[in-house]
């Protein structure tokens, strides 16, 4: 695959402003900030959005680095302290979509605790059952499915599903995670996924990312308290797998 720098459509845009916050589209890719994880890594989205709008901008919320989708920022931090807790209440809708293995059910909840995720190593040294679960709950619907004409794992054709997940509580990797708990994992996963159907992907599709992607967050304006609406569908390598597939989103 080519690399954002090489495909414009992969850059951030700016699909949202005004005096108070600046919403934006995220390539899969890109880190939001800068991290002690990744310390290689040289493109963070924080960054080239305070270069492209001359505003110094405050985190409200974060993607991981292989998800993309619609991202928030606020120009001041006291719009985004109220940003963040009308995002952690029951006004908020945060929606993505996902490609799965197999039918997933039509719908459900998924109410799992999960312990933390421990990105360090220091965190690591501590025993999994010394680590208090916390409350995790995503709910989600099938938007359409597939069956493919191969045997990638153990059955002669292939089947998956495009699901739309809405987020109650916002755990790190909480969808990724929660999926393989169903053993639905999410396709592009190398952590929670299965790797004979990511390659299948890559080399049969040319997609090799997560599928996984933030479409729509709704919330009140944390100043004005109107009604707040940023919705934008994958680009890329996503795109031209659902238009491969069919799938409307």
């Amino acid at each position: 695959m080519t690399s954002a720098d090489d495909q414009p459509e992969l850059r951030p845009e700016v699909i949202y402003r005004d005096d108070h916050l600046i919403g934006a589209y995220k390539p899969e890719g890109w880190l939001v900030h800068r991290s002690s994880i990744d310390r290689h890594e040289t493109q963070f989205l924080l960054q080239y959005l305070r270069d492209e709008t001359g505003s110094y901008l405050y985190p409200i919320h974060r993607l991981d680095k292989p998800t993309s989708g619609v991202i928030l920022f606020a120009r001041s931090s006291e719009v985004a302290a109220k940003a963040q807790a009308l995002l952690e209440s029951d006004v908020s809708v945060k929606k993505y979509i996902a490609v799965c293995r197999g039918y997933c059910p039509e719908e459900g909840v998924i109410d799992h605790p999960l312990p933390p995720v421990n990105d360090f190593k220091h965190q690591r040294r501590r025993p999994r059952a010394d680590q208090p679960r916390q409350e995790a709950i995503t709910l989600f619907r099938r938007l359409d499915t597939i069956e493919l004409p191969f045997e990638v794992d153990r059955y002669p054709s292939s089947r998956y599903s495009l699901v739309e997940i809405q987020l109650k509580t916002g755990r790190r990797h909480q969808i990724r995670r929660h999926f393989k708990h169903i053993s639905h994992p999410l396709i592009g996963c190398p952590k929670y996924g299965k790797s004979i159907h990511n390659r299948f992907f890559a080399e049969h599709f040319g997609c090799s990312r997560l599928l996984l992607h933030a479409i729509e967050l709704r919330l009140p304006h944390p100043v004005t308290g109107a009604p707040l609406a940023l919705r934008e569908p994958p680009r890329g390598d996503f795109r031209a797998l659902l238009e491969a597939f069919g799938w409307q989103v």
